[in-house]
């Protein structure tokens, strides 16, 4: 026997419920924080994946610049995490050219 825990099996039928139910606001909000994820995932690599960090990085600013206010209460906080992730972008780049 395991001592790890069960994995929780996926269900379809609560997964849609849930996305019927949410805020869309709130879905895109977790998404763009796992893309902003990603982003600084790819850039803290050994070396750093500056593509795959430049092609998340340019969808976020799609994705925040299209929904803008109607993002909801939290658009500063994607905007601030979005200018970090950029920020951290702008700082590999300079170290992978020296």
């Amino acid at each position: 026997m395991s001592d790890e825990p069960a994995e929780p099996e996926f269900n379809e039928a609560d997964e849609v419920a849930y996305l019927r139910a949410a805020p869309v606001e709130a879905i895109l909000g977790n998404h763009l924080f796992v893309l902003v994820q990603v982003a600084a995932l790819r850039l803290g690599a050994t070396p750093p994946d500056l593509d795959g960090a430049s092609l998340v990085i340019d969808t976020l600013v799609a994705m925040v610049n299209a929904g803008g206010e109607r993002l909801g209460e939290h658009v500063d906080l994607y905007r601030s995490a979005l200018a970090e992730v950029q920020q951290a972008y702008v700082r590999a780049t300079s170290s992978s050219a020296t």
